[in-house]
């Protein structure tokens, strides 16, 4: 009796709430605008390519995988589910199987583009901040997450948009502010394959 007493209470509450929202009447909702656009672009199967470096100077370990974006959250956010392989290694070594998944949307606060990102290879949340260069379309910015060690890394993140494709390049930046090239992934869009929206 008593959970059900608390439970009719918070009901009670949330109406009340709602009823002084709507007598002093709620901002709009958000609805997609201009900078939304590019998860649009983004939608549909993408095939990828993904070079890795373990050490500065190394030749790249190459693998691939597939991604998977779809518009979500009524035009307001992007959704990727990432599905392949990954070399954790010198190049020889055999792949590992990887999935991640991400969320991307516009924070008109920010003026940023903010994500999240969690894979198979890590226990926590990485975080992103990017901003979008019109004239070159390119998304530049920052991630910043634990990796397979739980130490947490800042990253550098380039997203260029080119015609059918999407080309990614990821770099670590140490303690003293250098950075590093860590991978490079070279995204092809599948002709027909749109994602559907889903709202």
């Amino acid at each position: 009796m008593k959970k059900l007493g608390t439970y009719l209470a918070v009901c009670t509450l949330v109406l009340g709430l709602a009823g002084l929202a709507a007598a002093q009447g709620m901002p709009p909702l958000p609805k997609p605008g201009p900078e939304h656009a590019l998860f649009k672009e983004a939608a549909g199967v993408w095939d990828a390519k993904v070079e890795s470096w373990m050490a500065p100077g190394a030749p790249p370990s190459v693998s691939k995988g597939v991604e998977t974006n779809r518009v979500g959250c009524g035009g307001l956010c992007l959704i990727t589910d990432f599905k392949g392989s990954f070399v954790m290694g010198p190049p020889g070594t055999p792949a590992m199987a990887f999935e991640g998944h991400g969320t991307e949307t516009y924070d008109q606060g920010k003026k940023k583009y903010v994500g999240t990102w969690i894979d198979s290879m890590s226990t926590g949340l990485s975080l992103s901040e990017s901003t979008y260069d019109a004239a070159t379309k390119t998304m530049t910015g920052t991630m910043e997450g634990p990796d397979m060690t739980g130490a947490v890394q800042k990253m550098k993140s380039v997203m260029e948009h080119k015609d059918g494709q999407r080309i990614f390049t990821m770099s670590m930046t140490g303690p003293d502010g250098k950075e590093t090239p860590a991978m490079k992934i070279t995204y092809t869009k599948r002709k027909g394959a749109a994602a559907p929206a889903k709202k």
